[in-house]
């Protein structure tokens, strides 16, 4: 199940599992290659846990909780976590892929380029900021998480060749909501870089990971291990009662003590109360922020450039990253075929011109992808296997074809548009007949409903009489019907056809009629006319009859 020598891997989920590049208690760092589609591709670190903690629910839920609360940290200085993958009873998580080397590799040994202090205040800058960030990181709802990485130290600090220093190795990190927790009398981290509240099993804060920060400091500086002995007993001796010297004192009685120029010795004056203050065994009185540590820094000593920091580490582990390129150049070279581009713009050009709404009917005939812009599977997959602990696979949004309704396929869009754009002029239409039907409603209010035609007086055709419009009440106009008025002889003549009102709308209105205004009474004394309009009523007057 390893990946083997001469290139070979195995296939995890979607990405390719090669050699490893470093390795540890825990877990094992591979390179990989991630596998997408059109030949796109990517180098990242897949970290491995050990098979024989796979088995471990403890194990388990630390590695996962690595990869929750890493999630949650966005910071430069911070490696980020990528993706979670279970297969076959193992966990791997995938993580950016940096070239560089930790901290711990690069300052090892007698015979290697020990950085200069602008260099070391580059270097802690970034790591300061990065803690900053993980301290300050809220979940989905915005509450603080409390991480404290509590595993600060040379070993899970990377500096990369771009000069920028990260935090790696979140797994025995505190946080709130964490599924593993620490046993009663079980101590997590180095002890060579814990204050003794943590040796002591007290509570851990950001201080916590501010102490180890210093001690970092120190050991750059000074070149030297701040607290070492034969086992562990000695180390936690010398955590909770040594007396810790300034860093420019020990440099001084150093026989070996290395050349410093005008401006590193300014600076080291400087930096000497910054790294006794992170140094305290007392939390309450180191530096509250990892970032207000990292600000005092910077203004002591101007930090080196990126570019300055990427030549010491190109210079320092040369030979190591120079086989680290070549292996990545090769594992690249396998997996990425010369791209077509000229082709697969081809190819999405006719795919779209085949599938669109204005596409020729009839069977589509698409010529195939060229082979260098299709899915990369160098590796052949193996058969689909159940993982061992619950993953969340995202759903899938792609449907085929043949299992849509015959009115959703590509086919059948024209028909789907055709019905759309008729159902569309349907309602326009009705809108502005809705309109015009309003507008007439509004010039002529409907009559109340006891409301009857309006009898002409007898002698005379009301037809084209409008002199009395003004005595009717509003909204209600006489309805000229067209016909003799009673006791009036038809006229032997031609005669002219009736005016037709406008049609009105047939479907009642929502809100009800407004009653009609009551007419004013006409005075006693006026019988000209001798009739008057109640309602739309013609009434006669009882002292003109």
């Amino acid at each position: 199940m390893d990946p083997g020598p001469g290139g070979e891997s195995r296939v995890v989920g979607r990405y390719a599992l090669h050699g490893a590049i470093a390795s540890g208690g825990m877990a094992t760092v591979h390179l990989g290659r991630l596998l997408g589609p059109v030949g796109f591709s990517r180098t990242v670190a897949i970290k491995r846990l050990h098979a024989q903690l796979a088995a471990d629910p403890e194990f388990v839920s630390m590695f996962l909780d690595e990869a929750r609360l890493v999630a949650r940290i966005r910071h430069p200085n911070v490696v980020q976590t990528l993706d979670v993958v279970a297969t076959a009873g193992e966990l791997f998580l995938v993580m950016d892929y940096a070239p560089g080397e930790s901290l711990a590799r690069l300052t090892r040994g007698s015979r290697r380029e020990r950085p200069s202090l602008r260099i070391v205040t580059a270097v802690m800058a970034g790591v300061l900021h990065g803690l900053h960030a993980a301290h300050e990181a809220k979940d989905e709802r915005g509450k603080a998480l409390g991480i404290v990485h509590r595993d600060v130290s040379p070993q899970n600090i990377l500096v990369g060749t771009d000069g920028v220093a990260k935090l790696i190795d979140f797994g025995v990190a505190k946080a709130a909501g964490r599924v593993q927790t620490t046993k009663d009398g079980e101590i997590k981290g180095k002890l060579s870089y814990m204050p003794p509240e943590q040796l002591t099993g007290g509570d851990v804060s950001r201080q916590t990971d501010i102490y180890a920060a210093g001690v970092i400091l120190w050991e750059l500086i000074t070149g030297r291990r701040l607290f070492s002995g034969d086992h562990e007993g000695v180390i936690v001796t010398k955590v909770l009662e040594a007396k810790v010297s300034p860093p420019s004192q020990v440099l001084f009685d150093d026989a070996k003590r290395r050349t410093l120029d005008a401006v590193e010795m300014r600076g080291l004056a400087l930096l000497d109360p910054m790294i006794m203050r992170a140094l305290d065994r007392d939390p309450a009185a180191r530096f509250r922020t990892a970032r207000e540590l990292a600000i005092e820094l910077e203004r002591a000593l101007p930090p080196a450039t990126a570019s300055e920091v990427g030549d010491w580490v190109e210079r320092t582990a040369h030979d190591v990253l120079a086989a680290r390129a070549a292996k990545v150049a090769e594992v690249e070279g396998a997996a990425a075929p010369p791209l077509d581009s000229q082709a697969l713009i081809q190819h999405i050009a006719l795919s779209a011109s085949q599938s669109g709404p204005y596409a020729a009917s009839g069977p589509a005939s698409l010529p195939a992808m060229p082979a260098s812009v299709r899915m990369m599977q160098p590796i052949p997959r193996a058969a689909p296997i159940e993982p061992a602990y619950p993953v969340t696979q995202p759903s899938s949004i792609s449907v085929a074809h043949a299992a849509l309704p015959a009115a959703e396929r590509p086919g059948s869009r024209l028909s789907v548009y055709a019905l759309a754009a008729i159902a569309i002029g349907t309602l326009l239409i009705a809108g502005v007949l809705g309109a015009r039907l309003l507008k007439q409603d509004r010039a002529n209010p409907p009559r109340a409903a006891t409301e009857s035609p309006a009898t002409p007086d007898a002698g005379a055709n009301r037809m084209h009489d409008t002199s009395n419009a003004d005595e009717v009440g509003p909204g209600a106009p006489p309805i000229n019907l067209g016909l003799p008025g009673p006791g009036t002889p038809a006229t032997s003549g031609p005669v002219s056809p009736p005016q037709t009102p406008p049609p009105r709308a047939t479907t009642k209105r929502a809100t009800p009629p407004r009653p009609p205004p009551s007419a004013p009474q006409p005075p006693a004394n006026d019988c000209n006319p001798p009739y008057y309009f109640e309602g739309g009523v013609k009434k006669y007057k009882p002292n003109c009859v």
